[in-house]
């Protein structure tokens, strides 16, 4: 029986699955995961320095992870032992996602009455602009990044795509959100902006 067996699993997305999930690809040192974070999580699981090396310690008193190799400046890089393998692939195909919970837009969206009607639609169209601003980015990122066959570039292409096509999809949704309010402010004889 693996030491592993009754632990109890978060189904939300934690630094720990994304530190192992990086390091199951091969060694790397904090510095390097967090430069990974930057050019490929920070859209999906932003992580600071701090959360990031703090995280990397606890992986290592867990038996998640190994010094694999200490460098000048006290520069470790670590590799992932079998039970952060192990534990990371049941988290990947066991642990149900929670899915979108929470979303702090939506709730907005919801609480938008309390508002006036053009104030709501304002908020609409900031929501529309700031999902075509970041569906720019990921498609210029898409655009700018030489996609390889190896899992990184292969898995990182999906999880690109995936925002694209939310991006798009939020641009959409608010546009459409905006024009039911405008018609609703219609029928109710409001001043429509």
């Amino acid at each position: 029986m693996s030491r592993l067996e009754g632990r109890v699993y978060s189904g939300a997305m934690s630094l720990r699955h994304a530190l192992l999930g990086l390091l199951s690809n091969g060694p790397g040192s904090g510095y390097d995961l967090l430069g990974a974070f930057k050019s490929t999580l920070s859209n999906v699981w932003p992580a600071t320095q701090s959360q990031v090396y703090s995280e990397l310690t606890r992986l290592a008193d867990a038996g998640l992870i190994r010094v694999a190799e200490e460098g000048p400046r006290g520069r470790k890089t670590y590799e992932v032992t079998a039970d952060g393998r192990e534990e990371l692939r049941h988290w990947l195909l066991q642990v149900a996602p929670d899915g979108y919970r929470r979303n702090d837009i939506l709730l907005r969206v919801f609480l938008l009455g309390a508002v006036e009607p053009d104030e709501a639609r304002e908020f609409m169209r900031r929501r529309a602009e700031i999902a075509r601003s970041r569906n720019a980015r990921f498609t210029a990122m898409d655009e700018e990044t030489a996609w390889g066959d190896d899992p990184l570039s292969v898995y990182g292409r999906l999880t690109l795509e995936w925002g694209k096509r939310f991006t798009r999809m939020q641009a959409e949704w608010s546009e459409w959100a905006d024009e039911q309010i405008a018609a609703a402010q219609a029928s109710t004889g409001q001043a429509d902006s």
